[in-house]
């Protein structure tokens, strides 16, 4: 008689068995490169936050009901709400200042629909994760899997972003003031803006604490099956693909094909 061999997972595994897939590709994904490089259109930056804000109102959404229906210690469930509140306090607030910036009176038609409507990907993105959050027969451990990677790619590509864009900015000094004029207009603000907070310490410690959080359910693996364990992995490599997705999205700004 031969026995299953037991799986052993942990986040770290998790990461090395996407990065290959998707994650490599994600590095150097055009919308971010464009962004440090200054050369992202403003429209396509602008639909990217329209579609954001409204993924993460969903994103915040699963955190919750993630501590409130599937989390078993009241340590869980404290963490995972404060980090739900971190994400309306930061990044939904930050993106929110992005739209009042912008002049809405003027917006097209297709823009202000861009601005309350998830387009085809964000709609398959948040719709994956609330299945998974909601699902009666789904666990807490692939409810953490699904919603780690929007945690976890956003940090990595914040500093891959950051260290792109300390090696343009180095590349490019010069002693002629008027030029290092030109080059402190090379990216807005608000690009700036975007990769110090995912490439920023408080950003890190907020992932870090939610690693950690998924490392202690995967070491519960005496009380797990194989069969959830191939899930959580299947649910991490999923969402990987579809933050991937996410920013072809904003390249292309997708819409509803109108009949």
């Amino acid at each position: 008689m031969t026995t299953t061999k037991p799986i052993t997972i942990t986040c770290q595994s998790l990461w090395d068995k996407a990065y290959p897939i998707v994650i490599k590709e994600t590095e150097k994904h055009p919308f971010l490169v464009s962004m440090v490089d200054g050369t992202l259109e403003e429209n396509n930056f602008r639909y990217y936050v329209q579609q954001d804000v409204l993924y993460l109102n969903d994103f915040s959404y699963c955190l919750r009901q993630l501590a409130l229906k599937k989390a078993p210690t009241t340590n869980d469930k404290n963490l995972l709400i404060d980090l739900a509140d971190g994400a309306e306090k930061d990044e939904i607030a930050l993106h929110n200042a992005y739209l009042k910036g912008w002049n809405t009176n003027e917006e097209s038609s297709s823009s202000k629909q861009q601005q309350h409507e998830q387009m085809p990907n964000t709609l398959l993105y948040t719709s994956y994760m609330r299945r998974i959050i909601d699902g009666s027969e789904t666990t807490y451990g692939e409810g953490l899997a699904v919603l780690l990677p929007c945690f976890w790619v956003y940090m990595h590509v914040g500093k891959c972003m950051l260290k792109l864009r300390n090696e343009l900015d180095t590349n490019n000094t010069t002693t002629d003031s008027q030029n290092k004029e030109s080059r402190n207009r090379l990216r807005p603000k608000h690009y700036n803006d975007w990769i110090d907070m995912y490439a920023g310490d408080e950003f890190e410690h907020e992932v870090n604490n939610y690693i950690q959080l998924v490392n202690n359910e995967l070491q519960l693996n005496d009380k797990k099956v194989n069969e959830e364990l191939k899930q959580i992995e299947y649910h991490f490599i999923m969402s990987c693909k579809l933050e991937h997705m996410f920013w072809d999205q904003a390249i292309t700004m997708m819409e509803w094909p109108t009949i």
